[in-house]
């Protein structure tokens, strides 16, 4: 039963069904994880949506910030940003199966010796650890009171890791670990602002996965969300976020013998308002 982990797909349903046809997916014998978002920008979120959730147990998925946002615009929660493709799924007349099942995603998940989250983890923080702070945020997403957290997920704070931290400023913290994290100093000290490759960040910035000694290096950790990366399949790390959405590829990795398979996407362009 092979597992294939894809990249961020961002709506780009067409490119989806392109690379399961390329991999010959069995949804009886194989599965599928995904790296988390599934939405936005790209010009089928709904059909994306409608598409993994039938899936069942076939697929995994993890939180991206951009299933996030789609989820707190849903609750009158932050703004649309430009580029935003979300109104079909807002519209949806299956709107709410759709986001109910949305928000009960992962944050992070731990199988066969993998780690996968969206875009990192905290340099101190071992696979346990960060499987432990994602159930927090988790019991918060699918909570009664979810509500709540999303009127407070936005913000930059905090940008340091405390294990004494409590309340919204925790789960904002591990959200953003989880969702948005790129670099970080030896410290631990996230940045949220340098979001190009590696070599064009502030000084004394690092790519987290790169931060001497961190904890969870034996552990080889799945991510997306930071195209200008590229394509990484090294020992401790693999990143799959290709840049379908902007006429890369939508790429794949077999889990079991790391083999790659990728298809070419066309560059999407976003309607004007």
């Amino acid at each position: 039963m092979p597992t294939y982990a894809i990249g961020d797909i961002q709506g780009c349903h067409d490119s989806l069904l392109h690379l399961l046809d390329t991999i010959h997916f069995d949804p009886a014998a194989d599965r599928l994880w995904f790296v988390g978002d599934l939405v936005n920008r790209g010009p089928d979120s709904l059909a994306v949506l409608r598409f993994i959730r039938q899936l069942g147990e076939s697929a995994i998925c993890v939180l991206g910030n951009h299933d996030l946002h789609l989820l707190a615009l849903a609750e009158g929660y932050g703004r649309t940003h430009k580029g935003d493709t979300l109104d079909t799924v807002l519209a949806a007349p299956d709107r709410e199966v759709l986001l109910h099942w949305l928000r009960h995603r992962r944050l992070a998940w731990h199988e066969n010796g993998w780690l996968m989250v969206h875009a990192g983890v905290q340099p101190g923080w071992t696979a346990d650890d960060a499987m432990a702070r994602a159930a927090e945020a988790e019991a918060a997403l699918q909570g009664a009171d979810y509500r709540s957290f999303f009127a407070h997920m936005y913000g930059n704070t905090p940008v340091t890791w405390d294990d004494a931290l409590t309340g919204i400023e925790r789960l904002r913290g591990i959200v953003n670990t989880f969702t948005r994290l790129r670099y970080c100093t030896l410290a631990g000290e996230m940045d949220f602002h340098s979001k190009g490759a590696p070599g064009s960040q502030a000084p004394g910035l690092l790519p987290w996965f790169d931060v001497p000694d961190r904890a969870s290096a034996g552990t080889p950790c799945i991510i997306g969300h930071w195209s200008t990366l590229g394509l990484i399949n090294r020992p401790d790390l693999v990143a799959l976020d290709t840049g379908c959405l902007w006429g890369g590829q939508l790429t794949a990795m077999r889990l079991e013998d790391r083999q790659v398979f990728a298809v070419a996407c066309p560059v999407f362009q976003t309607p004007k308002a």
